[in-house]
């Protein structure tokens, strides 16, 4: 019989929703996934809001709010909870007294503007907020703005902010956190009970930050829940809006909103970069025939993650293939950031188009050229004669070979791009394709028909 209790916490939001997805119950929902808990939510007002701001704000009736927290409580073992926009006092109000009913521990974003411009709380909820819910909730997590309207204190370093987050703990509180993302990006982390504060430094990134003050609150509350204590749930939060904030998106035409799933993704995307490159190694040398394909100087296979923009994105081997006594022969690893070269080569083709993210470098000569033709591989070449001085040749070469090949409004990568080499430079052809695998199939079918084990459909020649 299965245990209903087990398994991953149950949180809840009570917040808004954000229509551009990336504020409010929307955020909270997929920060909550992200880190590994079961997310519930109770809807407090609906906004029509973008990237941009705020158009307009429905509040929903107070019985709404009550019964949605109501049907999860009567049901699920929820212990932590988070608020976001509550942007009335009578929503304040039945908000703090489901909470007191069903003992949550409140973790209060005490949310007052959205980050893309727009008014979220009325003047008249701040003195409820601060009467009524924060005496008996957990953790605030104002940011300097919020925190000096709940204090009253104007905040221009990080003792102000010490001293406006003690003023606050005064409401009854028991952890204040002034987050620091219009300070210095220091979070001033203060126990009342033991009267300590706690300095998080930071540093500002590059990235959209709308939802960040939402993120923030939830990922705390994901961690709290899981036992962790408050100063490891500041750290670890921190670190998670960081990576969110970099990882963010740019889908309108405002502040681009952080993606609490882009290191999660990022994780996931190396990792099956790197399966199918090891993969693709194994097919090609378990193949004799691809030994015959194999350049003096060795060949290399590589795949990048969607993402990718360096070459510590790009799985391939560290050392070269070689053929040893005519075979095939791994000397290296797979790895990330395993080929510098091939690297370079996918990056380029990237840059046109994002699917082409695998290629593998193969001997040249005229044979191999026809045999690509007669599978029907399109062909690009570039002259080395021609590079100009102070470029990367797999960059600058891979460019021109597809500025060749493609109109001047449809650029499209090749499957195949080589070259006669020059001075001191063995000539070389580059197979491109979506994926390690896929390259290292064409490779081996190149590599049999060459040899004349088998023909272009791939059946094989008895010799």
């Amino acid at each position: 019989m299965v245990n209903i209790m087990s398994g991953a916490p149950v949180v809840m939001t009570i917040a808004g929703s954000d229509s551009g997805g990336g504020a409010g119950i929307e955020a909270d929902i997929k920060t909550f996934a992200a880190l590994g808990v079961h997310g519930t939510c109770a809807i407090t007002s609906v906004t029509a809001q973008n990237t941009r701001g705020v158009l307009s704000i429905y509040d929903l009736p107070s019985h709404v709010i009550s019964e949605q927290i109501n049907a999860v409580c009567s049901d699920m073992d929820v212990k932590w909870a988070k608020t976001g926009m509550l942007s009335s006092a009578e929503i304040v109000a039945v908000v703090s007294n489901e909470a007191r009913s069903h003992g949550l521990s409140l973790v209060v974003d005490p949310v007052m503007a959205a980050e893309a411009g727009g008014d979220l709380l009325r003047k008249d909820a701040v003195r409820v907020l601060k009467e009524v819910l924060l005496p008996f909730s957990k953790v605030v997590t104002p940011n300097i703005y919020e925190a000096r309207t709940l204090s009253g204190i104007d905040i221009k370093d990080v003792n102000d902010a010490k001293i406006a987050a003690k003023k606050i703990a005064e409401l009854g509180v028991e952890i204040v956190i002034v987050t620091g993302g219009h300070l210095d990006a220091s979070d001033v982390v203060y126990e009342s009970v033991s009267e300590t504060f706690t300095v998080l430094p930071g540093k500002f990134l590059e990235g959209g930050t709308h939802g960040s003050g939402c993120t923030y609150a939830a990922s705390i509350t994901a961690f709290l829940s899981k036992g962790y204590s408050i100063i490891e749930a500041a750290a670890l939060t921190k670190s998670f809006v960081e990576k969110a904030i970099v990882s963010s998106m740019k889908v309108g035409h405002g502040v681009g909103p952080v993606n609490q799933l882009g290191s999660t993704l990022r994780d996931v995307h190396r990792y099956e970069a790197l399966q199918n490159t090891i993969s693709a190694t194994e097919i090609l040398v378990s193949c004799d025939e691809f030994g015959k394909l194999i350049a003096e100087v060795g060949c290399n296979i590589a795949m990048a993650t969607p993402e990718a923009s360096v070459a510590t994105d790009i799985a391939g081997v560290s050392g070269r293939i070689l053929c040893v006594r005519h075979k095939p022969h791994i000397a290296g690893n797979v790895e990330l950031g395993g080929s510098y070269h091939v690297a370079r080569m996918v990056l380029a083709a990237m840059e046109f188009d994002p699917w082409v993210r695998a290629a593998v470098n193969l001997r040249y000569s005229e044979k191999v050229l026809h045999i690509c033709r007669d599978m029907g591989l399109t062909i690009s070449s570039f002259d080395r004669a021609d590079e100009p001085g102070q470029t990367n040749t797999m960059d600058w070469g891979v460019t021109y070979a597809i500025g060749n090949f493609s109109s001047d409004t449809l650029k499209k990568v090749p499957d195949v791009i080589y070259d006669n080499g020059g001075v001191g430079k063995e000539p070389m052809i580059r197979l491109f394709g979506k994926s390690a695998e896929e390259v290292a199939h064409k490779a081996v079918k190149i590599a049999r028909v060459y040899s004349g084990s088998s023909d272009l459909d791939g059946n094989y020649i008895d010799g």
